[in-house]
């Protein structure tokens, strides 16, 4: 067993949260949110003395550790078998491995692989990144990116030439989507963004604005809404970051113009409406979201998903958004703000093995104000939850 990382650079804020949520939080084993118990192999982390400040009318504690830094627009992460992290960086091309070992002020960073073909610009780039579910056997990986031609898919194993899966993906300098992930039914699931041609999200024909579902070789998954065909959702502007609960639900954060950002629970064959409807609509074609926000609050690019619990990272709005899930998947109360403006533009988020949540900055993306520690990726614990063993 590898050393348990020191996790250093703590800090801790009270955050506002509804009673419900709390009681969410402190009780539903799988949220696995709270500083670790002692492992059977060791001590629990030796955290420094944590800084407390205090939220709007106090509240829970959520503890924000630094476990990287000086990193370049850390863009998804995905977690290996030994409970390290694989992070793309979009401007670069680079795989970087995070951890398990440590190092002196946070996890040891390693480069393990630079993505061929990679043709970073505006929102274009080395985007996600998803191990199979079968790694300790096949120890393959599977990327998103951008290249002179498309956006494609492609397979690879860390060191070897990556081969494509499925390309032809429309590409533009924005929306270019870029969600990568293994569902649980064992398919693997990829976003794409419109990529400025509004059109797209409703063509059936068309690869952009979509949620695809395939086979780990890019064939249409079995089972998809039309024979044939990866396009498991559609009417998409730019879906960037999607997970599921335990219970097996898939939700979606999405991108919208000018008005309305959404969160999505995504249906097999669902129109999602883009481009004739931005937010909530009185058109029964569409599926409406299950939140929205304005554009200024949200601009979320990635979701992580516990047994009830959704967490957003935000880019313009610079925060995480807090979506409690009632039993049968719709919203119970209001979403909680965390951390705004703390640690400036947050792009990805994913839950751990620990069932801690790291998500990481994207301040050096051309849009952001870095400080000289940026870009970051931080671990997320809240305070007495019970998160598991990291």
């Amino acid at each position: 067993m590898s050393a348990r990382p020191p996790y250093p650079r703590t800090g801790r804020l009270r955050v506002a949260l509804a009673a419900p949520c709390a009681a969410l939080l402190l009780g539903t084993a799988g949220c696995a949110f709270g500083e670790p118990d002692p492992d059977p192999a060791g001590e629990p982390p030796n955290l420094p003395t944590p800084s407390a400040t205090a939220g709007p009318g106090g509240g829970q504690q959520v503890v924000a550790t630094v476990l990287a830094k000086g990193l370049a627009v850390p863009w998804a992460i995905a977690f290996l078998p030994d409970g390290g992290a694989l992070v793309t960086e979009r401007d670069s091309g680079r795989i970087l491995q995070v951890g398990p070992a440590s190092a002196p002020e946070g996890m040891k960073v390693a480069v393990v692989q630079t993505v061929p073909d990679v043709a970073a610009g505006g929102e274009g780039g080395l985007l996600g990144i998803a191990v199979s579910p079968s790694y300790v056997k096949d120890r393959t990986v599977f990327v998103y990116y951008t290249t002179n031609q498309d956006n494609r898919i492609a397979k690879l194993q860390l060191g070897g030439a990556p081969t494509p899966v499925l390309t032809g993906i429309p590409k533009a300098g924005n929306h270019n989507g870029g969600g990568l992930g293994f569902g649980p039914d064992g398919f693997l699931y990829a976003s794409t963004g419109d990529a400025g041609k509004t059109a797209n999200a409703q063509d059936p024909k068309s690869l952009g604005g979509k949620i695809l579902r395939i086979t780990a070789d890019g064939r249409p998954a079995p089972g998809n809404p039309t024979p044939g065909s990866p396009v498991w959702s559609l009417g998409h502007r730019n879906v960037q970051g999607f997970a599921w609960t335990s219970a097996k639900r898939m939700y979606a954060v999405e991108f919208g113009q000018n008005t309305w950002d959404e969160i999505n629970e995504i249906q097999k064959g669902g129109n999602y409406g883009w481009p004739q409807v931005e937010g909530r609509g009185d058109d029964r074609r569409y599926v409406d979201p299950i939140v929205q926000w304005r554009t200024a609050d949200a601009s979320c690019s990635g979701l992580a998903a516990t047994d009830r619990l959704l967490v957003t990272a935000c880019l313009r709005g610079q925060r995480l958004w807090l979506v409690e899930l009632a039993p049968n998947g719709t919203v119970l109360g209001q979403p909680h703000e965390l951390l705004n403006g703390r640690y400036g533009r947050l792009r990805a988020a994913a839950v751990a093995p620990d069932g801690s949540v790291w998500v990481s900055t994207s301040n050096r993306d051309g849009r952001g104000r870095p400080a000289a520690e940026d870009d970051r990726i931080l671990r997320l614990v809240f305070a007495d939850g019970g998160a598991g063993r990291s």
